[in-house]
C-alpha cells in the first residue's frame, strides 16, 4: 500500500507549459516521496543520488517511501561537498546511472543540497539524453534555490557551475523536517539565499525577515517551524514566479544572481571549500553589490548598512576580512569575476539595487570602479 499523501504541504506550481511541475513544502514529506512518483510515472524505477552525509539522515527514508509505492530504487552516495560537483565524480554517477539500467521512463531522485541536486540534474539531462529527475532538497539553499529552476551544472578549474545543462525537474519535494539535521553554519548560509527574495523584489519580505528571522532559525518550535516554512513558500513562490517568465535566464532571471558575481570570485578564491560556502560567498557578495551600489550613487548609504547590518546579525560574512584565511590580490578576484557565467563580451553583468526591493541588471559595470571598490573592501576602509 502506497504511503498517504499529506493534506497540509503548501503547493507552489512552476507554470512552464507541458514542463510544469509542483514544489511541495511541508514537514515529514519524504514519506510520501514513493507514492507522489507513482502518481507521476507509474511502473518506473528511480535511482536515488545523493552524498554520505545526508545517507546519514535521510537515505533510508527515502527507500522506505519508495519500496512502499512498490518502486525499485537503486542507491549512489557520493562524498559531501562542493568538490563533488567535478567531471570526476560526473563520470561515475552517470556511469553508475547507466550500470543500474535506469531507463528514460524511469525517474533519478536527487536527495541532497544544493550540490547533490546540480550534480543528480545535470547526470539526468545528459545520460540517455534526458531522464526524469525529482529534487528532495535537505538543505535551507536548496529548499528555496537551487532545486527549483532546472539549472544543473558542475564546476570547471576555471569556475563554478560553467559546465551544465537547464533541466527541470518533475516534482521538488522539500520536506522542512530535514532542516532539523543541518549543522547551524550549513542553515545560516542558506539564509543568504532566503533573504535575497526581500531584497530583489520584496521590500516587505526583508522587513519580515528583519522582525523573524530568529523564529526562522529556530529549530523544533512551533512557532519557528511555522515562520520557516513561511519564508520558503515565499521565497519558493518568488523564484516560481521569475522561472516562468524567464527560464533559461535571458532576462529576469538574471536578477536571481545578486550577490553572485562578487560571491562567486571570493568561493573560487578560498577553491570551493569548506573555508566559505556558497550561500556564505553569496551573503559577502550581497553586501558588496549594496555596498557598490551606494558607491555609484544608486541608493543611500543607510540603505546598504541596512542590509550590512541584517546579514552579519545572523552570523554571516559581509567583508573580505569575514572570511578565513588569506584572500588574492584584486587583479586575481577581477579575473575570476571575467569568468563567471553572466559575463558578456569579456565585461562581467552585475545585479545592483536602488534600494532594498529594488534590484536591476546592469551590464558594462566599468572595470576600473570594481577594481577601485574591491581594493578599498580588501584593505578594510
Amino acid at each position: 500500500m502506497s504511503a498517504p499523501l499529506r493534506a497540509d504541504p503548501a503547493t507552489v506550481r512552476v507554470a512552464l507549459g507541458a514542463r510544469s511541475y509542483d514544489i511541495v513544502i511541508g514537514r515529514g514529506l519524504i514519506a510520501s516521496l514513493g507514492a507522489r512518483l507513482a502518481i507521476l510515472r507509474p511502473g518506473a524505477k528511480a535511482a536515488i543520488v545523493t552524498d554520505e552525509n545526508v545517507a546519514r539522515h535521510h537515505l533510508a527514508a527515502a527507500e522506505a517511501a519508495l519500496a512502499e509505492a512498490g518502486i525499485a530504487a537503486s542507491r549512489i552516495v557520493v562524498p559531501a561537498g562542493e568538490r563533488s560537483k567535478s567531471f570526476g565524480v560526473f563520470e561515475d554517477v552517470c556511469e553508475r546511472l547507466i550500470a543500474a539500467r535506469i531507463e528514460r521512463g524511469d525517474a533519478v531522485v536527487a536527495l541532497g543540497g544544493g550540490v547533490i541536486g546540480d550534480l543528480a540534474g545535470f547526470a539526468a539531462a545528459v545520460v540517455r539524453r534526458g531522464l526524469d529527475y525529482v529534487q528532495a532538497p535537505t538543505t535551507l539553499l536548496a529548499q528555496v534555490d537551487s532545486s527549483v529552476g532546472g539549472k544543473t551544472a558542475i564546476d570547471s578549474a576555471q569556475g563554478k557551475n560553467l559546465v551544465g545543462a537547464f533541466h527541470q525537474p518533475i516534482l521538488v519535494v522539500a520536506d522542512t523536517a530535514a532542516l532539523d539535521t543541518l549543522p547551524p553554519r550549513e542553515f545560516r548560509a542558506g539564509y543568504a539565499e532566503l533573504v535575497k527574495y526581500g531584497l530583489i523584489g520584496d521590500a516587505a519580505f526583508f522587513s519580515w525577515l528583519e522582525a523573524n528571522w530568529r523564529e526562522v532559525f529556530a529549530p523544533g518550535k512551533a512557532t519557528g517551524l511555522s515562520a520557516r516554512e513561511h519564508a520558503i513558500v515565499v521565497s519558493c513562490r518568488a523564484k516560481a514566479a521569475i522561472v516562468a517568465r524567464d527560464e533559461r535566464e535571458s532576462g529576469d532571471r538574471q536578477l536571481l544572481n545578486l550577490g553572485h558575481t562578487f560571491g562567486h570570485a571570493l568561493e573560487a578564491a578560498c577553491g570551493f571549500s569548506d573555508r566559505l560556502l556558497h550561500g556564505e560567498a553569496v551573503a559577502a557578495g550581497i553586501a558588496l553589490a549594496f555596498g557598490f551600489s551606494a558607491r555609484l550613487g544608486l541608493l543611500p548609504a543607510a540603505e546598504a548598512e541596512r542590509v550590512t547590518r541584517h546579514l552579519a546579525a545572523v552570523g554571516l560574512p559581509t567583508r573580505p576580512q569575514d572570511i578565513p584565511g588569506e584572500l588574492p590580490p584584486v587583479d586575481r578576484l577581477l579575473d575570476l569575476m571575467a569568468q563567471d557565467k553572466k559575463i558578456k563580451r569579456g565585461m562581467p553583468t552585475f545585479i545592483l539595487a536602488r534600494g532594498i526591493g529594488a534590484a536591476f541588471i546592469q551590464d558594462g559595470v566599468d572595470t576600473q570602479a570594481v577594481r577601485a571598490f574591491l581594493s578599498e573592501k580588501l584593505a578594510g576602509r
